[in-house]
């Protein structure tokens, strides 16, 4: 094994979830060897001459200053010894943890870094009789490069489509980019805290990562001026303008979010009433939306045929009296006309 590869953490390859402690202690090698077990996780692409190395693992090495040279494949030869060793601590710690209980992660974390440290420091090699931090100080240490100022921030690469509505899918959430590149194939780079989305290796657009509520991230600037002008509306407001008419057209309103699967899609229906006071007046929209509610006609275009036909100024017709209950299950009703 070459001497410039820690012996403290002889694994086959690091962890992609950077350990900074650890590599505080070790400092980074100058190259690193997967082993042949694990060549499907580093290796995405085989080839004897130009093997493709998965992109996150990529990204690791370079910002630590390390290279990956894959091992070949059916050569067992080519593997590295670490992988003997990392077995024999492995069994080491269990064999020693394994009648004790532990009730939180901190604590068996603090248990086997203490083991590790009786390992390394004071427990020495059988046959040359000196520790293994005796080693690393003489032999590896000496050949580490210096760690970077930050930690390596784990990432991963999807490749996505946009859709028609020029936003992009990540579990559970939407993230916009500019509306000219609808129904392109993008790649999307996911950190911790941010999405960042690629277009033949230029970046279009980046947003802060969010939860997967099933909701959508835009940026005004994406979107193209037909929906921008609509981008300062929301429900909350649209409730406040309907209200401030009066209480049939809030009623109405209400109504209509109420009755589709998502309020969204009762969003436009909503905005088009509220904005029918302008050229109508809000009493002949209360009126307008007063019949509407009566005949159950919660769309926008009843309403617009009412108040362009002049219905809301039309006496409404009085309740028979002849006891006929016109919510009767059997009885259809005017609204099964409209």
């Amino acid at each position: 094994m070459d001497p410039r590869i820690s012996r403290l953490d002889r694994r086959p390859y690091p962890s992609l979830r950077s350990d900074r402690r650890r590599a505080q202690t070790a400092g980074a090698g100058q190259h690193q060897e997967p082993a042949l077990a694990k060549a499907g996780v580093a290796v995405i692409k085989a080839c004897l001459y130009e093997p493709q190395v998965n992109r996150t693992y990529a990204e690791m090495a370079a910002h630590y200053d390390t290279a990956i040279l894959p091992a070949r494949p059916r050569r067992p030869r080519d593997k590295a010894k670490v992988e003997v060793a990392v077995l024999i601590i492995e069994r080491w710690l269990l064999g020693r943890l394994r009648h004790r209980r532990f009730y939180s992660l901190a604590e068996l974390n603090d248990a086997i870094g203490e083991l590790l440290r009786q390992l390394n420091d004071q427990r020495p090699i059988r046959r040359l009789g000196v520790t293994r931090r005796t080693l690393f100080e003489e032999l590896d240490r000496p050949n580490l490069n210096s760690l970077p100022a930050q930690p390596y921030c784990f990432a991963e690469w999807r490749v996505r489509r946009v859709g028609v509505d020029y936003h992009v899918e990540l579990e559970g959430h939407f993230y916009s980019v500019p509306h000219r590149f609808a129904r392109s194939e993008v790649e999307v780079r996911l950190s911790p805290r941010a999405v960042e989305i690629f277009l033949k290796g230029e970046r279009i657009a980046v947003h802060l990562r969010a939860s997967g509520n099933h909701r959508h991230t835009t940026v005004p600037e994406h979107m193209p001026s037909s929906h921008r002008r609509y981008a300062d509306w929301t429900i909350e407001r649209i409730r406040h303008e309907a209200a401030s008419i009066g209480p049939a057209t809030a009623a109405l309103c209400e109504l209509i979010l109420e009755r589709r699967p998502h309020p969204e899609q009762g969003f436009r229906a909503c905005l088009g009433i509220v904005r029918l006071v302008r050229p109508f007046g809000a009493d002949r929209l209360e009126a307008a939306a007063t019949r509407a509610i009566e005949i159950g006609t919660l769309t926008y275009g009843s309403v617009r045929s009412i108040l362009d036909n002049k219905l809301d100024r039309q006496t409404p017709q009085p309740p028979p009296t002849n006891g006929v209950p016109l919510l009767h299950p059997n009885i259809r009703g005017p609204r099964y006309y409209h």
